[in-house]
């Protein structure tokens, strides 16, 4: 079975957790302890999200007098290394040594008439009380919203179209490597407005699951898994009367509203993926992967 599993950047570096290295390697190790197996069973591709380190680096040139932050599309490239190598180098150790293990930097083609750059809604960053957000927004003119009880910044977050580099990830999947790709939603790019085969950096985050989603149908996965912080997708969410579904078909969920800097991408990604394709998608806890893929944990999308 080829899989598609794909981690948020929130399971990776939990909302309250300190935004270290120490810290989000512990989290990628319990991710890699719960991949390796699979390993041997089954083809895997493993994609990662970057909502807060991308918002950690984008705030590292105000420690440097005169400096100028990274524009988004760079800052995307640096967080698929930088990520990718702690994946990498954690089920390096975990699997055979034939298993070979890579991380592709991964470009994915957006639409610039996408409507997204009108209305950012990606959570990049750390959390902020309202007053410091207003501070930020004043100062950097960046975009905040409210995230729970706090405030994060939001940027654009277009509607992937292409993977450019999906024939080298098909490749290596069918010669039996797991291969690390699309991190972040991919790098963000489109072809100049005067056509050309030239390709330019966008100002933006790609959600990751509905990234993840066009990977798992152009590589022909059996199961597309987006791991996060919680155990699947519920029905009243904060109230006394929030309910876990089970097992769901693709049009119930597809009525039914969610927050869209949030669960709304992964209920959107599990629709299209279980709808276009007839294979199941499913979202729940990073801890409960290997159940997930049994079919025994977490919430799953069934044409």
């Amino acid at each position: 079975m080829r899989i598609v599993i794909a981690l948020g950047g929130n399971a990776l570096m939990r909302r309250l957790d300190s935004m270290t290295t120490e810290v989000q390697r512990k989290n990628i190790e319990i991710a890699a302890r719960a991949i390796a197996p699979l390993a041997a069973e089954h083809s895997i591709v493993v994609v990662h999200g970057n909502g807060p380190q991308v918002g950690l680096l984008s705030l590292q040139a105000d420690a440097y007098r005169g400096a100028e932050p990274y524009p988004l599309d760079v800052l995307d490239a640096g967080t698929q290394g930088m990520i990718g190598y702690l994946i990498q180098q954690e089920l390096r150790g975990l699997l055979p040594p034939e298993c070979q293990v890579t991380t592709l930097l991964t470009m994915i083609l957006v639409d610039p008439d996408d409507p997204a750059f009108g209305n950012p809604t990606k959570f990049v960053g750390p959390i902020y009380s309202k007053q410091d957000a207003d501070k930020l927004a004043g100062e950097k003119g960046w975009s905040f919203r409210q995230d729970g009880e706090s405030w994060r910044r939001v940027v654009p977050s277009p509607k992937p179209r292409a993977i450019v580099e999906i024939q080298p990830i098909t490749w290596l999947l069918d010669r039996g490597a797991v291969v690390i790709c699309a991190g972040g939603g991919g790098i963000p790019t489109m072809h100049p407005a005067g056509g050309g085969p030239a390709i330019l950096g966008v100002e933006a985050v790609i959600d990751k699951d509905l990234a993840g989603e066009l990977l798992a149908r152009d590589v022909g996965a059996d199961l597309f898994l987006m791991a996060t912080d919680v155990d699947g997708v519920y029905l009243g969410w904060g109230t006394p009367q929030a309910r876990r579904l089970g097992q769901v078909s693709a049009s119930e969920l597809a009525d039914r509203p969610f927050a869209a800097g949030s669960m709304g991408p992964k209920v959107k990604a599990a629709v299209n993926f279980a709808g276009k394709t007839g294979k199941r998608a499913a979202i729940g806890a990073l801890d409960d992967i290997a159940a997930i893929v049994a079919g025994t944990a977490s919430t799953n999308v069934v044409a």
